[in-house]
C-alpha cells in the first residue's frame, strides 16, 4: 500500500506523478533527455543502464519496466536484457557497455566509488566522454527515481504482461506521454 494516496488503477512512478503533477513535468523532461535524447549511446543501450541500476537498488518496479523498455527497443532482445540482469560478465554485450555498466554500477554504491581506473578502461574500449558523463548520469538519475518509487511503496504489479506492455509503449512513445 502507497504510503500516500495515489490514484486508482496507477502503479510504479507513474501514481506518484499523478499525485503531484508539478514534480511530473521535469522529472519526466529528464528521463526523456536521458533515455531518447541525443547520444551516441542507443535508447536501448540507455534503458539497460537504467534498468541495470535498478536492480542493483532491488527496484522491482524500475528494473522490470525498464528492462522490457530495453527489450522493444532495436539492438534487444528479452534474452539479452535479462542475461544482463543476471550475470554481466557473461552476457553478451560489447565489452564497452560491460565497462559501462561497471561505472553505473559504482555511482548506484557511491559516487565516489568512480575511480580512474574504470573510466578509463571504459575509455581504452571507446567508450566516450559523453558515454561516459550520460552513463554516470542515468545511474545517478535512476538512484534518485528507485528510491522515489520505493520509498513511497508505490504499487508494483507483479503481472509480466503489464510491464510488458508498459515496456512497448515506453519504447514506441518515450517518456514526453503518460
Amino acid at each position: 500500500m502507497p504510503h500516500i494516496p495515489t490514484p486508482p488503477n496507477t502503479a510504479g512512478i507513474g501514481s506518484l506523478l499523478s499525485f503531484r503533477p508539478e514534480t511530473a513535468k521535469p522529472l519526466m523532461e529528464l528521463a526523456q533527455a536521458l533515455l531518447r535524447g541525443e547520444s551516441s549511446l542507443s535508447p536501448g543501450e540507455r534503458e539497460l543502464i537504467a534498468a541495470f541500476v535498478s536492480s542493483k537498488n532491488n527496484c522491482e518496479f524500475c528494473t522490470r519496466s525498464h528492462a522490457a523498455t530495453a527489450w522493444h527497443l532495436p539492438g534487444n532482445t528479452k534474452g539479452l536484457v535479462l542475461s544482463v540482469l543476471a550475470d554481466l560478465e557473461s552476457s553478451p554485450i560489447s565489452t564497452k557497455l560491460k565497462a559501462l555498466l561497471t561505472i553505473a554500477s559504482k555511482v548506484q554504491q557511491n559516487g565516489s566509488s568512480v575511480t580512474n581506473e574504470v573510466i578509463n578502461h571504459a575509455r581504452e574500449l571507446g567508450a566516450t566522454d559523453i558515454e561516459i558523463h550520460d552513463t554516470v548520469l542515468i545511474a545517478a538519475a535512476f538512484c534518485m527515481y528507485n528510491r522515489y518509487v520505493d520509498g513511497l511503496a508505490a504499487v508494483t504489479p507483479t503481472d509480466d504482461e503489464v510491464y510488458d506492455r508498459m515496456g512497448k509503449h515506453l519504447a514506441e512513445n518515450g517518456y514526453g506521454k503518460r
